[in-house]
């Protein structure tokens, strides 16, 4: 039986556990070293703090039998093509060295004005620079990967509430007016997939109040199950190629 996406809720959770834990370390351990983590940039890089997402793609990939040495999660440099490389944070390619997924994993806390674009600019550039090196011959004799982008984002009163927009000189496209940050993730994530930049996206928000954790999803389109199901379902359809290698 093909497993989905809520056979893996315990493991989804322990992740959101994780990524608050992870994050909470850090930042007790900047202020014992007195270090004063600017716009919060810790919380936006810190690829650790979303080791508990990578633990669970992983398992995902193993349980359908995608053994773990074709599971890159460190030096996992692929081609470009508008820069040489580009280091992905999870890669699954096959024994003959075809690539079957590429998923980028971003976090956000606090300081939503200053990275917002940012984190647009990223997942734009990441799509468009790997799909055109993949038009121009980057991964030869196969068909497209699965590309998939997944971001953690707080859930506070500044990534909640309206932001105001500046229009100088054009109108900005009405489905922006009225939106928080957390409404921006969501359309952004959207669009990523319906310009099909992305095979799929997910925008999970959560908070932390008092030691206790929550967290769920903006919609169905980019939420967690949605983004698990179409992952398996690219694992699924390239699983022939591990047998054929035994």
């Amino acid at each position: 039986m093909v497993p989905k996406s809520e056979d893996y809720k315990s493991d989804y959770t322990k992740a959101v556990k994780s990524f608050w834990s992870i994050r909470d370390k850090q930042s007790k351990s900047q202020q014992e070293r007195g270090v004063r983590d600017q716009g919060t940039r810790g919380a936006v890089t810190g690829g650790k703090q979303m080791s508990g997402f990578i633990k669970l793609l992983r398992k995902i990939a193993t349980d359908q039998g995608v053994p773990t040495k074709y599971i890159y999660t460190q030096g996992s440099v692929l081609p470009g093509f508008f820069r040489p490389t580009k280091e992905w944070d999870f890669v699954i390619i096959t024994p003959k060295n075809k690539l079957v997924c590429s998923i980028e994993l971003k976090s956000q806390v606090g300081s939503f004005g200053n990275n917002f674009n940012n984190r647009t600019e990223e997942a734009l550039g990441s799509a468009v620079d790997i799909w055109t090196g993949f038009r121009e011959g980057a991964f030869p004799s196969q068909e497209a990967p699965w590309l998939g982008y997944l971001i953690v984002v707080e859930k506070s009163e500044k990534s909640s509430k309206p932001v105001r927009i500046t229009e100088p000189i054009f109108k900005v496209f009405e489905e922006f007016r009225d939106t928080s940050y957390l409404d921006r993730y969501k359309i952004l994530c959207q669009k990523l997939i319906r310009e099909r930049h992305y095979n799929s996206t997910a925008v999970i928000w959560t908070s932390k109040k008092n030691r206790k954790i929550t967290f769920g999803s903006m919609d169905n389109e980019v939420s967690f199950e949605s983004f698990i199901n179409s992952y398996i379902s690219a694992i699924q359809k390239n699983i022939p190629y591990f047998k054929k290698s035994k």
